[in-house]
């Protein structure tokens, strides 16, 4: 199988493995186990040790000034901030049409006013911003790649008396997240970390409310036993992060270049110039994406969003882009990173064209 889904999740690095291992492996010494960060024997102390670690490795991938404080995933950073501090900044709320369903959602049960989008997809102007609100944004969408103006809105949001949230999950790790959001939520998995651990930075002077009561874990805001073993592998991936991302940056955008020749006849969803590369959201009139997605056995790709698919509805982020319900189902989504060969990206490709020219379409 040839992944080309870096947007649904990412491989695990080898490095996030190996930082995961002691604190999986059964036993109770210094060096890992099964200890309790909370407890304060000696290997409790270590494996809280561990995870501040971890802290510290995430956190600095975002702006400083802030604490990380660890969720489950980027779901329930988002809920946690939107819900929360909306009940802190009650002068209503507002976020693009384009976000995430995990901020969407939770948007919609805000009665949030939306932001629209140009046919490029990057956010327009609003015509109204709330007094003492909230301000939700997404920094690079996870369908179309394109990346958003979170420092211009966010100092709109702050001369309104407005706190600004932002989704940096497709972001985080690929380039350096910009100064000006009161909460960030980012995920693990997205950045070859595992699977079930996330984190939300919270601009130091906000006091959010806790998520969850219990035993005072995570400074009293989230309550449960810290997992060493997910935020060792957090870390880890951080840290590689930071190392390789020019390198990971330039590697992607040489297969940008070998992905956008190889599609030259169709047409690109979103903006070109503002627009993380190892996402190519593509468009063919009379193309089956459906019909392609079942064909094409051997390449994972995608029709959109993971946390939408086999719902039958097209995308809400290309409809806010103006594509019509036709345009939309003939759209397919490609996503690549640090583990994709350009062998490997030619090949995938190669068999999805092949299966594109047998619906008659050259």
């Amino acid at each position: 199988m040839i992944y080309l889904d870096y947007q649904a999740t990412t491989p695990l690095a080898p490095q996030a493995r190996d930082a995961m291992l002691p604190w999986l492996s059964g036993t109770d010494d210094a060096a890992g186990g099964y200890a309790n960060p909370s407890s304060q024997y000696r290997s409790g102390r270590t494996a809280a040790v561990a995870v501040e670690l971890a802290r510290e490795a995430v956190a600095a991938l975002l702006p400083k000034g802030g604490r990380v404080v660890f969720t489950s995933g980027a779901t329930e950073a988002l809920n946690w901030a939107l819900f929360k501090s909306a009940q802190l900044r009650p002068g209503g709320t507002i976020g693009t049409e384009i976000e995430h369903a995990a901020g969407l959602q939770c948007l919609e049960a805000l009665h949030a006013e939306s932001i629209p989008v140009g046919e490029d997809g990057v956010a327009d102007a609003p015509a109204w911003l709330p007094e003492s609100g909230i301000v939700s944004m997404m920094l690079v969408n996870n369908e179309i790649g394109t990346i958003q103006p979170v420092e211009a809105f966010a100092e709109a949001a702050h001369d309104c008396g407005s706190w600004l949230v932002c989704d940096a999950v497709q972001g985080f790790g690929r380039l350096w997240i910009p100064e000006g959001p009161d909460m960030i939520a980012v995920s693990a998995h997205k950045i070859h970390g595992p699977k079930g651990i996330g984190a939300l930075w919270i601009r130091d002077g906000i006091d959010l409310p806790p998520l969850i009561l219990g035993g005072a874990q995570e400074g009293g805001l989230r309550s449960g036993t810290v997992s060493p073993a997910l935020c060792a592998g957090f870390g880890a991936a951080a840290n590689l992060a930071a190392d390789r991302m020019n390198a990971d940056a330039a590697h992607v955008a040489l297969l940008w270049d070998v992905a956008t020749e190889m599609f030259a006849g169709w047409t690109i969803n979103g903006s070109t110039a503002h627009r993380y590369k190892g996402n190519l959201n593509i468009r063919r009139d009379g193309v089956n994406a459906t019909r392609l997605l079942s064909d094409v056995r051997d390449v994972a790709f995608s029709l959109g969003s993971a946390c939408g698919s086999g719902s039958g509805r097209t995308s809400h982020v290309l409809r806010a882009l103006g594509l019509t319900e036709q345009q939309a189902r003939s759209s397919i989504r490609l996503g690549w990173g640090r583990y994709t060969s350009e062998d490997d990206l030619r090949t995938g490709l190669g068999a999805i064209l092949s299966a594109t020219a047998a619906q008659g379409i050259n």
